[in-house]
């Protein structure tokens, strides 16, 4: 579904359902729907593309006169994309930015007044969700709706008024209590209840740099399993890329997941795109997921229970049920080929897996087999969801968990006695255990990371939202990437040289005159000034440092944004941004290699009030 507003949004928006029909195999159904102060259905299964429109009550309470199954039979809006392939892009080419008399005749109703584009998407979506819930189980076993915004849904029910909301737009992100901004309505929240219901993933697909409230609208995704994506604009935007991607990957869908762990543990949190079982504790729905989604969980111990030195070692149980589309013989996307749709079956599967674990009355066993990724993980997870009661407190929060880890540790290995004075023998490096040395950096690298940063003018609100949506979808190696990014340094563009543990300005003064900074949404090349003028630049298709580019690029669920720069002429602020070793807590650029030292210094002086 999208709605109808610039050219140049429109033809991002077709560029990427063309693509969509690319990935999508020839047995799948393809239906198109657009709104703004009404609903277009699309018929394109005759000689011509026909629409049918509906009217959206301009209400806030509001609803359709008429259920879209009586504007058009379901077997008609949806078409075979191996029959109909070529007839869904020529009705894609009929769709027009909306005219300039159908703006003024909405406008005194639109609270977007700037714009007066009118999107009804509240009422639109609603609608296709009650629309597919006749049909599920029927004609199709999941259905996965892509909805493309260029702004605030501003018409009908599930409007949101982003006119009280002025300073969003300026970088206000907390409320005086320092809570980031809450859900503007529950709109969202029950329709993403009934989109499970339906069998619905929906994705949500923003194209703006306008206060959109994506906190309101985050919920519709995240619960429904599927993904929130956002784009400042339409010149650098991934979005074909990124469709392409997400459908050409094997995915499963209508999935069940439930842990069950041995009595001594139980969980304690559950994190992840699902929608909780509202009748059984720690089962989950997800509507559609791929190999690359992550749930992860956090455990505690049972009252007044422990492991015992002769008791059974712990068992952690997974059983995962799910429906996968299962492909036979020959799977050609040849359109005249009517049975194309009868070499896929699907099929409805179940996966258990039981893990012994061991256990260990010896501390330095434990810190040996920590994973510094998976740690990270669970603290991002608990995190985003404190910062949303208390941003600040979060922050003080992790800042204080870091400390008191460093106090055990150095309790652990006996670092500093009772008869010492001072600070300095306190190890915030963990020099004993190489396993744990990543774990300041990691810790520092996400308290000035923007989603934690308040007041800044310079991130967008919805930017944070979307950074939740996207860190609490990935697995724990690709979460630590797009935290603390990977700074490769090269001697020639077919050699690397060495991967850098510092993110600091010495990379300037580097012998090396290439780097390539690897921050998962964003992929730079740089050239120092000094670099000679006999190395290309760009990089030629041909060498190594571009191949890396291609296969990291290719390896990713989201196409990354690539830009080349060489210090001698091109603003370099891009590349800074990610030496978060310069920065200061609060997110600000400081003079000279002292920001995260500082931090540490910081930590060891909160350790030593411990009293260790």
């Amino acid at each position: 579904m999208l709605f109808l507003a610039s050219e140049e949004f429109l033809e991002l928006v077709k560029s990427a359902l063309l693509a969509a029909l690319e990935a999508l195999s020839p047995g799948s159904l393809f239906g198109i729907l657009t709104f703004s102060s009404k609903i277009g259905l699309y018929d394109v299964q005759g000689p011509i593309p026909i629409v049918k429109n509906v009217f959206i009550p301009p209400d806030s309470d509001g609803t359709l006169h008429v259920d879209l199954k009586d504007v058009m039979p379901f077997c008609s809006f949806l078409a075979p994309v191996g029959t109909f392939k070529d007839r869904i892009a020529e009705a894609l080419e009929t769709i027009k930015p909306i005219a300039s008399w159908e703006r003024a005749t909405t406008a005194s109703q639109v609270q977007d007044h700037a714009l007066h584009h009118t999107r009804g998407f509240g009422v639109a979506i609603d609608a296709l969700v009650n629309y597919l819930s006749v049909e599920n189980g029927t004609t199709f076993e999941l259905a996965r709706i892509f909805a493309f915004l260029s702004g605030p849904p501003n018409y009908g029910a599930g409007q949101l008024d982003a006119r009280s909301n002025g300073d969003h737009n300026t970088g206000k992100v907390v409320d005086s209590n320092n809570t980031l901004l809450p859900e503007e309505t529950s709109f969202y929240k029950n329709l993403a209840a009934s989109a499970v219901q339906a069998g619905a993933c929906v994705d949500l697909f923003a194209i703006t740099n306008e206060y959109t409230d994506l906190t309101s609208l985050k919920v519709l995704s995240v619960e429904s399993g599927g993904s929130l994506f956002l784009y400042s604009n339409t010149d650098e935007s991934t979005l074909p890329q990124d469709i392409y991607k997400m459908l050409k990957r094997p995915y499963a869908f209508g999935c069940v997941l439930r842990l069950r762990t041995s009595p001594e543990i139980k969980i304690a949190d559950s994190y992840g795109h699902f929608f909780p079982d509202p009748q059984y504790m720690h089962v989950q729905h997800i509507n559609c997921c791929d190999s690359f989604a992550s749930y992860t969980y956090d455990f505690e111990f049972e009252k007044d229970s422990q492991f015992a030195r002769k008791s059974r070692p712990p068992i952690l149980q997974i059983a995962f049920k799910y429906t996968m589309i299962v492909h036979h013989g020959d799977t050609s996307d040849d359109a005249s080929n009517s049975g194309s749709r009868s070499k896929f079956s699907v099929q409805r599967r179940l996966r258990v897996r039981t893990i012994q674990y061991n256990t260990t009355a010896n501390i330095w066993d434990l810190y040996d087999f920590v994973d510094p990724d998976v740690v990270l993980t669970i603290l991002v997870h608990q995190v985003i969801l404190a910062s949303l009661s208390d941003v600040v407190e979060a922050r003080l929060w992790i800042h204080d968990w870091l400390a008191i880890f460093i106090a055990q540790y150095n309790k652990a290995y006996k670092n500093v006695r009772p008869a010492d004075s001072g600070v300095s023998d306190i190890d915030v490096d963990f020099s004993n255990c190489s396993q744990l040395q990543p774990l300041a950096q990691l810790v520092f690298a996400f308290l000035v990371s923007p989603l934690l940063q308040v007041q800044d003018e310079h991130i967008h609100p919805d930017y944070q939202t979307y950074l939740q949506c996207l860190f609490s979808a990935l697995e724990p190696a690709s979460l630590r990437q797009a935290i603390c990014p990977t700074l490769s340094s090269y001697s020639s563009l077919d050699t690397e040289a060495e991967v850098h543990q510092s993110l600091s300005r010495s990379v300037f003064t580097s012998e090396r005159p290439i780097f390539l900074l690897d921050a998962y949404t964003d992929l730079l090349v740089y050239y120092l000034p000094t670099a000679s003028p006999s190395i290309p630049f760009p990089p030629p298709r041909d060498c190594l440092l571009r191949s890396t580019v291609d296969r990291l690029k290719q390896e990713r669920t989201l196409t990354p944004r690539l830009a080349f720069i060489h210090g001698a002429r091109d603003d370099t602020t891009t590349f800074e941004k990610y030496l978060i070793e310069d920065r200061a807590l609060d997110g600000t650029l400081l003079v000279g290699s002292i920001g995260f030292r500082s931090f540490l210094e910081e930590v060891r002086s909160r350790v030593a009030e411990f009293g260790i």
